[in-house]
């Protein structure tokens, strides 16, 4: 048995994976991804998505297809942004408020919540490590975000995503300070650059 070559096609355009839905949109069974399953042509990687057998799962890329509110924030921001060289030990995401988190990914992510006005601000899109492109907060926003949860975190990361934000190679202080403003930490954010000086 071989797979299906509109779904093989859908597969390698899609960084070696493919969902349910993408399967349904071929017009293909979905009982047919159970076939594969079966035989071993496909293992699921996560509810509704599944991977060739020899592929690495890019775990935040099938997470993002989870819902089309889902942002990389906090600590996996700080990691997607060069600003840790440390994986977080889960996923941090944002939703807008009143947005629900999938029922299916609730286990595995910590998830923050903020007003809709201020869920676009800073919102970029980053490759993973395995080349894979999500949405996630810029650096500038991470910052602030990190500032604004700190009692959620441990001090030493706060600090050192401060102080790796200063030394990186593309400072931005007008924006830190605009993004600082509106997430009200423009106090706590000068603290911690004097601090660092």
């Amino acid at each position: 048995m071989i797979i299906n070559q509109k779904i093989m096609s859908e597969i390698l355009d899609n960084h070696n994976q493919i969902t349910t839905r993408q399967v349904s949109e071929l017009g293909i069974s979905r009982q047919t991804l159970s076939m594969y399953v079966k035989e071993n042509l496909l293992v699921r990687a996560r509810r509704g998505t599944y991977i060739l057998p020899d592929s690495i799962h890019d775990d935040m890329y099938t997470l993002s297809l989870r819902s089309e509110n889902i942002v990389f924030s906090h600590e996996s921001a700080l990691f997607l942004n060069g600003l840790s060289d440390r994986t977080p030990f889960c996923h941090y995401i944002t939703l807008p408020s009143g947005a629900t988190v999938p029922h299916s990914i609730r286990n595995e992510c910590q998830t923050f919540f903020i007003k809709p006005s201020l869920f676009t601000v800073g919102l970029t899109e980053i490759k993973t490590p395995l080349g894979s492109m999500v949405k996630c907060y810029n650096a500038e926003r991470t910052v602030c975000d990190m500032l604004r949860s700190k009692r959620r975190f441990e001090i030493e990361t706060v600090v050192r995503a401060v102080k790796n934000y200063v030394k990186g190679d593309s400072v931005n202080f007008k924006r830190l300070y605009e993004y600082s403003m509106l997430f009200k930490v423009e106090r706590l954010l000068r603290n911690y650059l004097e601090v660092l000086q």
